[in-house]
């Protein structure tokens, strides 16, 4: 996972970049808030962002308003960083649009379960997004068989939207995943297969009356 760690103190930095790499993830560097917006708005910015509340240029909740006001598809999972412990300080950052807050001085393990439970919920908005995306790809196909469809009075033919005329097996086939199997109706039994089949017995049975005498 690619997380990004905003941090103005080199150590605090370095220890949290050590532990993040030892842990298999890919690590970008901010060294003030305005570089950590900056990197948040990148095509492929880190999923996941660890914030220090007090950062030179833009402090860690304003750099959460930002990101929650961007048009990402999918927002990063934020966690916020900071020495202040009280409940007040903490409501503040999760209005801002932190999903975590992790209190200095923390423990190395207790970091390791709150980016754990980060790289969890960002694997499930990842899947949902994609359920999604193909929801709406079967909506949409199912959108371009609805509306006035013409098609030809004689042949029956169906006219698509490049202005070439099919017959409907192959206008449905192409609009939709339905497939044919071709069966005959009772009507078009009585009127055209029953007709087919007596005329055939009258031929095959005069053929044979010749054939015998």
């Amino acid at each position: 996972m690619r997380i990004l760690i905003a941090e103005d103190d080199s150590v605090s930095r370095l220890v949290l970049m050590t532990n993040l790499v030892s842990w298999g993830h890919e690590v970008v560097t901010a060294v003030n808030g305005r570089d950590a917006w900056r990197a948040s708005q990148e095509a492929d910015a880190p999923r996941l962002a660890i914030l220090d509340w007090m950062m030179p240029e833009m402090e860690g909740t304003e750099v959460c308003r930002r990101i929650r006001k961007s048009p990402a598809t999918i927002p990063p999972y934020i966690i916020l960083l900071t020495a202040r412990q009280g409940a007040k300080e903490v409501v503040e950052g999760m209005q801002a649009g932190a999903d975590d807050y992790l209190t200095k001085p923390y423990h190395r393990e207790e970091l390791q379960v709150r980016v754990q439970v980060g790289v969890r919920m960002i694997e499930l908005q990842t899947k949902l997004a994609d359920r999604i995306g193909k929801l709406e790809e079967a909506l949409d196909r199912v959108k371009r068989l609805q509306g006035i469809i013409p098609i030809c009075g004689y042949c029956k033919k169906v006219r698509d939207d490049e202005d070439y005329w099919q017959n409907v097996e192959s206008y449905i086939a192409t609009h939709s995943e339905a497939e044919f199997s071709h069966g005959v109706c009772p009507s078009c039994f009585t009127d055209v297969v029953q007709p087919q089949l007596d005329s055939y017995k009258a031929t095959h049975t005069a053929t044979l009356k010749t054939d015998l005498a």
